[in-house]
């Protein structure tokens, strides 16, 4: 969730609740206890990236009947403090997962993982966009997020420009998109309030429109196969 989603860990990673994710219009309603006491930034939306629905979809299989939490409760229970979240083993736990896999821990294993996703994202989004997403600014971007990657380097070398190659074929896209017009008018059912719901995962409302993002290269902590 950090890594796709951008979401903070522990507090939004395990907030997160099953009701929170809308299927069918894509989009997933993240809780932010570390902003909620500014005005209007008690939460945020984000899109149901292709990564992040792969993800859900097995997760939701696999809980349990009444599951409230995306993540399993024995989890919440171990990093919730008198105080709040907090981090408890998560970190150390993450860090067996990175051994097993035969890779190197980077530093700040979490952080690090919303900056590669917001540094992804950047390069086929505006920067005010992305921010809006994870739930931070532009000047704390730029500081403490945007890194300079290797892909980079290598683009340059190459004499490659990913923004303006990004703008070109945009422009075809928004005009194939504008091209379909959809008529339908149809009522929307109402998200579930309460509890794992039985929607299927991964069937939108045939009146839906599902926007398809396209993802960037690998972020700058080593490549995984889904930790």
């Amino acid at each position: 969730m950090s890594r796709y989603g951008g979401l903070r860990c522990p507090s939004e990673v395990l907030s997160l609740r099953w009701q929170d994710i809308d299927w069918g219009a894509s989009r997933i309603v993240v809780a932010s206890p570390k902003t909620e006491h500014h005005a209007g930034k008690a939460s945020r939306t984000i899109p149901l990236f292709p990564e992040l629905r792969t993800i859900l979809d097995e997760a939701f299989d696999l809980a349990p009947e009444g599951a409230v939490y995306v993540v399993d409760e024995r989890f919440r229970k171990s990093a919730m403090g008198p105080g709040g979240w907090m981090n408890a083993n998560l970190r150390t736990h993450f860090g067996r997962i990175v051994d097993r896999a035969g890779l190197k821990t980077w530093p700040r294993l979490f952080h690090n993982l919303r900056a590669s996703r917001e540094t992804e994202l950047v390069e086929s989004y505006p920067l005010q966009v992305v921010t809006d997403w994870l739930g931070n600014t532009p000047k704390m971007a730029m500081r403490h997020y945007l890194m300079t990657t290797d892909e980079h380097f290598a683009a340059a070398v190459k004499g490659e420009n990913p923004a303006v190659d990004d703008a070109t074929g945009e422009a075809a896209q928004k005009a194939a998109q504008q091209a379909h017009v959809s008529t339908c008018s149809e009522p929307q059912p109402a998200m579930a309030a309460h509890e794992k719901t039985p929607v299927l995962p991964g069937l939108a409302n045939p009146c839906d429109t599902v926007q398809v993002f396209r993802m960037a290269g690998a972020g700058f902590e080593p490549t995984t196969s889904r930790l």
